[in-house]
């Protein structure tokens, strides 16, 4: 950690120094809150010592005056005329913690733990924000017909609990549709929990799903929550839902029609309340005929079915969709927002989108990394081609 401490008296200054230095922190010093100030507004610290009687510029002063800057660094104030009218208008202010002079040894490494603690959950939120922020810029972007058609779909189905299937070949976005109607429904603020039922082996799915108790196989060494008790007043996604096993597929449609499942290695009922969306690649009629996929759990989760276009469909979007993600990648690695030249542009309209959205995505990334702030009809054919 990188440390300012702020302090008239030089004697406290090299106190809280050698501290601060043996947990291998950082120190710089400050005689006065002027000089203090100066430094807050040219350098970044972790953790900032302001004592409040000071000459020229006092603590408190030092103190509003980092919250008018934005300073977000936790500021630590100290005194040895410590009353608790005094503190309680430290922290009122702003202040992180409130130490009293003379200084003791515990209660500084105590108040050291917590300012690390807390710019640690700090970072954390920035991070989950940025993700957050990336994904509300993630939504179903296009104007041809079919994305209409789905968006207009979404806005009426979303807020029943009606079931939904989604159909589409990989990568052309039907986790997004999926999330679409969760996030538009009255389960918005409860979990979204989704299962890749391809992903997972055929003999673990059922715990996946149902969660298991202990002992119930070798691995067992302790209960666990299925995917259906997770997403308990949310939505559960079973994606690649063609990729389920008979048996699975059997337990699945009981706890559709009696909204309970069992644990693997339990007979004890367990009430769920989810509403479920599926989506699969594979032609489930199909399926049906070939005794691969069960009618009547089809019939259960195809109360509402909406179908998510191939790239090659809807051409007409790739532009929308590839200024879309420039921007978002440009974001994400840090560096100036990129453009496309209009030749460019048509050069991705004829490309064959086998991997629809997600190779798109890949293919624009690559792009980004490779190429100049202006991609030009040569940067698409010569990089574009390089995965084919």
């Amino acid at each position: 950690m990188k440390i300012l401490i702020i302090d008239d008296e030089k004697a406290i200054r090299r106190a809280l120094r050698e501290i601060l230095e043996f947990e291998e922190c950082q120190v710089e010093e400050a005689e006065d809150g002027k000089v203090g100030l100066d430094l807050l507004q040219k350098q970044q610290y972790d953790l900032i010592f302001c004592d409040i009687k000071m000459p020229v510029v006092d603590g408190l002063d030092v103190l509003s005056k980092a919250v008018k800057l934005n300073i977000d660094t936790p500021i630590i104030m100290i005194s040895g005329h410590g009353n608790i009218e005094t503190a309680v208008q430290a922290i009122k202010d702003g202040a992180f913690d409130f130490i009293e002079k003379p200084l003791d040894l515990n209660r500084i490494l105590v108040t050291l733990r917590n300012a690390k603690d807390r710019n640690i959950l700090v970072e954390e939120t920035k991070t989950l924000k940025t993700v957050v922020k990336k994904f509300k810029g993630s939504s179903i972007v296009g104007e041809t017909d079919a994305i209409i058609n789905i968006k207009e779909m979404i806005e009426k189905v979303a807020p029943s609990d009606a079931r939904v299937l989604i159909t589409g070949g990989n990568g052309s976005g039907k986790e997004l549709v999926a999330r679409s109607l969760h996030d538009n429904s009255s389960r918005k603020k409860m979990p979204f929990i989704e299962v890749n039922c391809a992903a997972i082996p055929a003999e673990l799915i059922e715990s996946e799903l149902f969660g298991h108790e202990k002992g119930a196989f070798t691995s067992a060494v302790k209960d666990k929550k299925g995917k259906f008790q997770l997403a308990s007043g949310g939505t559960l996604f079973l994606d690649e839902i063609g990729d389920m096993s008979l048996s699975a597929q059997a337990k699945v449609l009981r706890a559709l029609q009696e909204n309970v499942i069992q644990r693997v290695g339990s007979e004890k009922d367990i009430k769920v309340d989810c509403r479920v969306v599926a989506a699969t690649n594979k032609d489930l009629r199909k399926e049906i005929e070939e005794s691969k996929f069960r009618e009547d759990l089809f019939h259960r989760l195809a109360v509402i079915i909406i179908h998510v276009p191939s790239l090659n469909d809807r051409v007409e979007d790739i532009p929308l969709l590839a200024n879309h993600f420039i921007k978002l990648i440009c974001a994400d690695q840090g560096v100036p927002t990129k453009s496309f030249d209009s030749k460019a542009l048509d050069a991705l309209k004829k490309i064959n989108w086998t991997g629809n959205i997600r190779e798109l995505r890949n293919i624009i990334e690559r792009l980004v990394i490779l190429c100049g702030p202006i991609i030009s009809v040569h940067d698409v054919e010569t990089y574009s081609n390089s995965n084919k």
